[in-house]
C-alpha cells in the first residue's frame, strides 16, 4: 500500500489502460475544461494513499485489483464504483489534495481555465459536510492562477436521481454559507431523470444569480436537450452528443451557438458511444455545432483531456484546424471574465 503524509501526490504504482499515465503530448495551446467532475479525477494510487492516511480498509487487496473494475458496461456501472471511491475523502485535506492532483495534471496538458463540478450531495449522504468539501476544493481553488497558472471556476452539481426537494435544500445551504460557486450543473443517472424534474431548483439558482448548465443528450434523448434549454434555461449543455438523432434541435444549436462539452473518451468508456471511430464529433464538427473537448472523470475514462485530443487525432484524424477551433470554443464557451477570454484567445491566436 502507498504511504502519504500529505506533502505531495503519491505516485501511482504502474498504468494502467483507462487511467493517463501523464506522458501523452499536451496540446501546444490553451484550452479551457468545461466538462470536469472533480470526484472523477481521483487516482487509484490516490485512493489508496487517503485510505491509509484516515484508517480505510477498502474492499480490493490492491492496485491490480482496484484497476480491474474500470470496465463498465453503462454509466450506471461507473456511479456505482465512483461514488464507493468517495468514501476515502473525509476531510478538507482530502478534498484540497484531489483537486491541487487535478490542477497539476490538468496543466501539463495545456489546460489555462476550468470549470470544475462538485457533488455535495454525494458526499452530505455519507456524513461529510457541506464546509469540508467545498472549502477543501475551493481553498486550492483560490490560488489555482498562481499556482497552476490556470484560472478556476467552481460549479454545484446536484444528483439527478435524487429529489428537487433534496438539491433545493442544499443550495439553499450553499448560498447560506456564501459558497464560492459560479453556478449549478446536473449530472449522475439521466435515463428516467428529465431535466424538468429540476424547473424550481434552476429558477432559485437564477435568482441568485449562478450560471446554468446541465447534462443533457448523453444516455437520454434529445429531447432532454430541448427541456434543459427551454424548461432550466441552461447556457450551456453537457454531452448533448444525442442532439445529432433530431436535425431540427442541430439546427437551433448551430444557430444559437449553443456550447456542448463533449467527453468523447468518457462517450466510449460508458457505451454512449461503440467505439471512438464511430464518435460523432467529426460530424458536429461539420454541422457548425459550438463544441469542445473534455475529460469528464479522467481517473475512470481512461484520460486526461490531452489524452482525449491525441486519442481524436490518431483514431479520427483530427486536424490542426479543427484542433484550434476546439480550443477556440472551449474558451469562448467559458464563464471566465472577459478579459481572461481575450487574453486565452489572443495566446491561441499567436
Amino acid at each position: 500500500m502507498n504511504t502519504y503524509d500529505g506533502a505531495a501526490e503519491p505516485a501511482d504504482l504502474a498504468p494502467l489502460p483507462n487511467e493517463s499515465d501523464g506522458q501523452a503530448a499536451p496540446p501546444v495551446m490553451p484550452l479551457a475544461e468545461l466538462h470536469l467532475h472533480i470526484e472523477g479525477t481521483l487516482e487509484p494510487g490516490l485512493i489508496f494513499a487517503l485510505a491509509e492516511r484516515n484508517g480505510i480498509e477498502l474492499p480490493y487487496a490492491d492496485l491490480d485489483e482496484l484497476r480491474a473494475r474500470y470496465e463498465f458496461t453503462d454509466l450506471q456501472s461507473f456511479l456505482d464504483l465512483y461514488y464507493a471511491n468517495m468514501a476515502v475523502l473525509r476531510t478538507e485535506a482530502d478534498f484540497a489534495d484531489m483537486t491541487r492532483a487535478y490542477l497539476r495534471r490538468a496543466a501539463a496538458a495545456g489546460v489555462r481555465h476550468a470549470e470544475i463540478m462538485l457533488d455535495p450531495q454525494a458526499h452530505l449522504s455519507r456524513g461529510v459536510s457541506l464546509e469540508t468539501c467545498v472549502n477543501g476544493v475551493a481553498s486550492v481553488l483560490a490560488s489555482s492562477q498562481d499556482e497552476f497558472g490556470i484560472s478556476t471556476l467552481l460549479v454545484a452539481a446536484f444528483l439527478r436521481d435524487l429529489s428537487e426537494e433534496s438539491a433545493l435544500e442544499v443550495l439553499e445551504a450553499l448560498l447560506a454559507m456564501n459558497a464560492p460557486i459560479a453556478g449549478i450543473g446536473l449530472d449522475s443517472a439521466e435515463v428516467g431523470n428529465p431535466p424538468a424534474k429540476f424547473e424550481r431548483l434552476f429558477a432559485r439558482a437564477g435568482e441568485a444569480g449562478l450560471r446554468k448548465i446541465a447534462h443533457a443528450g448523453e444516455e437520454g434523448p434529445p429531447s432532454y436537450i430541448i427541456e434543459a434549454l427551454d424548461v432550466l434555461g441552461v447556457e450551456r449543455v453537457d454531452h448533448g452528443i444525442r442532439c445529432m438523432e433530431d436535425p431540427e434541435l442541430v439546427e437551433r444549436l448551430v444557430a444559437d451557438r449553443v456550447p456542448l462539452t463533449v467527453c468523447p473518451l468518457s462517450n466510449v468508456r460508458l457505451r454512449a458511444v461503440d467505439k471512438l471511430a464511430d464518435h460523432p464529433l467529426p460530424a458536429m464538427l461539420a454541422a457548425g455545432l459550438n463544441v469542445c473537448v473534455n475529460s469528464d472523470d479522467p481517473a475512470y475514462f481512461g484520460g486526461y483531456v490531452d489524452d482525449n485530443f491525441a486519442q481524436l487525432e490518431s483514431v479520427l484524424g483530427l486536424s490542426e484546424f479543427d484542433r484550434v477551433r476546439l480550443a477556440a470554443n472551449s474558451i469562448s464557451s467559458s464563464f471566465a471574465s472577459d478579459e481572461r477570454k481575450a487574453e486565452l484567445l489572443a495566446e491561441l491566436s499567436g
